[in-house]
């Protein structure tokens, strides 16, 4: 079966209910759902299903807050060059396209991804490669879009060897959906080229729920940690799909039994028409203090904030040290516990 695009194809394959706002909801953003992805929606409950949720359009799509921004991170504020993004002195984003293999709903990029979406030319390439080569700061370069592994094996293992021909680049990251969602495309021939020959290279799997942790993305996965390429996971906190400790936890255990290291949870951002999938920092903070006491940390995420307006990430995990309140003197602290007990420590 392909990949589904089109309304029309949701619709046959039975994953829309009557509602004129889909067809506005289904213009803000391109649809993309892999066989894989089908596979794992629960026909019977698709308003609660996890997988149904991140890749059917919604009706709720329609309703933008004056809080909700076209470009929520602030990429093109920071960006010197086309397909290039400089945050921090020491990396840079390289967005070489902006074709992914499915279209996540609640997408920070959704108004760019998709196909037609701006690719970057042989030409546009080069300026960024040439912005990267003349920055000897440039520490790390991180290749995200789109996704970098809807490349081809030939195209990827150019940028690759480019990447690493600049001395001053010592790691590069790729962000993938692809191992996960359209797990056959990780092939011996894209393995080859994502090794280099000087540089690191680590891979960061997008998965938001242990469901999406198939037979075949379990096998693609393992390709790549036998090829000797380390793997982190990055998860977005989702409202309707991962926001309980039981779906987190179980999603982090399994992540790490596949070898990929749990290493964000995104709070989501302020994207425009994505209201239905946000919870508040306070949810997400009262969640990473009940995976505290139930994974080790092996398997602890770093719960995250993307300032809006280009300002970089930041950690918003809950605090567990603060002034003992029952001390005579101020050189006391209150430590709190993986379980909620209180103690005292000398400050």
């Amino acid at each position: 079966m392909p990949t589904l695009r089109t309304l029309q194809e949701l619709d046959r394959a039975g994953l829309l209910s009557p509602d004129p706002r889909l067809a506005t909801a289904a213009q803000s953003m391109a649809i993309a759902i892999t066989p894989e992805m089908l596979a794992l929606i629960d026909h019977g409950d698709l308003v609660h299903d996890p997988i149904a949720r991140q890749f059917v359009p919604s009706p709720a799509e329609t309703e933008v807050s004056a809080d909700e921004l076209a470009d929520p991170i602030g990429d093109e504020a920071r960006s010197p060059v086309k397909g290039l993004v400089h945050r921090y002195p020491d990396r840079v984003l390289l967005k070489p396209l902006h074709v992914c293999p499915v279209y996540c709903r609640f997408c920070f990029r959704r108004e760019k991804v998709g196909p037609g979406g701006e690719a970057l030319s042989a030409a546009e390439l080069e300026a960024a490669l040439g912005y990267i080569r003349d920055h000897p700061g440039i520490w790390e370069v991180i290749l995200t879009g789109g996704d970098p592994l809807m490349l081809s094996a030939r195209r990827l293992g150019e940028l690759i060897r480019a990447l690493d021909a600049i001395p001053h680049v010592a790691v590069i990251r790729v962000h993938s959906r692809v191992p996960v969602v359209d797990p056959e495309r990780v092939s011996p021939d894209l393995i080859a080229a994502l090794k280099p020959r000087r540089a690191s290279l680590w891979l960061g799997v997008h998965c938001n729920h242990a469901r999406e942790l198939t037979a075949a993305a379990r096998a693609a996965l393992a390709r790549l940690a036998d090829a000797g390429i380390p793997l982190m996971g990055q998860t977005v906190l989702l409202r309707g799909v991962n926001d309980d400790v039981e779906t987190l936890e179980q999603l982090m255990r399994a992540l790490v039994t596949v070898r990929v290291k749990p290493y964000y949870l995104h709070h989501p951002d302020l994207v425009r028409g994505t209201g239905h999938f946000r919870v508040s920092i306070a949810e997400g903070q009262a969640l990473m203090k009940a995976l505290r006491g139930r994974l080790s940390g092996l398997a602890q995420p770093t719960y995250v904030l993307d300032v809006p307006g280009g300002h970089g990430k930041v950690p918003i995990g809950p605090a567990y040290l603060g002034d003992d309140p029952g001390a005579l003197t101020s050189d006391s602290l209150a430590v709190e516990d993986a379980f909620g007990g209180r103690h005292r420590y000398p400050g």
